[in-house]
């Protein structure tokens, strides 16, 4: 595995604690922003109490682990948890999936928004909760992806259905409402798809 580097946020005792363990873990690890190029985030509930802390994790754009006592969701999107006390192997191996987990997205899936679809599994993810998708809703997302301006009911008629014959416009708006729907049950995403004078949009 190619050696990580993992910038760490938490409470003197965790980071002591980790620095200890160093020669066991399978990843570089530090502690400060500073002139450091690092893969993943992997940080304390404690670190979230303090807003500068909390504001350069949310920010980022890397990979991040949230580790905490308890099985619960802090206030900023992360995409692993790690809860304590654990054990030496449960940390490299959360490290190694938060990687492999990476490299899985990056192959097979399209970054839409702030999720992943993936079109062979025909599934729309964020974080562990996932919607399964149809070939319709899968090739309507990619047109809006691949747009910068809004598209119109007219266009999106003509690049998801081709004009079909039992196809209108009253058709594309029908299939955007259940998109809408279904993300939003699942997510409690209202703005998944976005609606303008001139059509739709993310």
């Amino acid at each position: 595995m190619h050696q990580l580097n993992v910038l760490i946020f938490g409470p003197s005792s965790f980071i002591s604690t980790l620095n200890e363990l160093k020669p066991f873990l399978k990843f570089n690890h530090f502690s400060d922003f500073k002139d450091k190029k690092f893969d993943i985030i992997l940080f304390h509930e404690e670190s979230l109490k303090d807003n500068k802390k909390k504001n350069q994790i949310s920010k980022s754009h890397s990979l991040k682990i949230f580790v905490s006592s308890k099985n619960k969701k802090p206030s900023i999107d992360y995409d692993e948890h790690l809860q304590i006390p654990t054990t030496l192997k449960e940390i490299n191996n959360t490290v190694e999936k938060i990687v492999a987990k990476k490299k899985f997205f990056h192959n097979s899936s399209i970054k839409v928004k702030e999720y992943f679809m993936d079109k062979n599994e025909k599934r729309l993810f964020k974080e562990n909760n996932f919607v399964i998708l149809t070939e319709k809703e899968i090739k309507l997302i990619e047109l809006l992806l691949n747009s910068a301006e809004p598209i119109s009911k007219n266009k999106i008629l003509s690049s998801v259905w081709n004009y079909s014959t039992n196809a209108d416009t009253h058709t594309v708006e029908t299939h955007i409402y259940r998109l809408r729907k279904k993300i939003s049950k699942k997510f409690m995403d209202e703005n998944f798809i976005l609606n303008y004078k001139n059509g739709y949009s993310f």
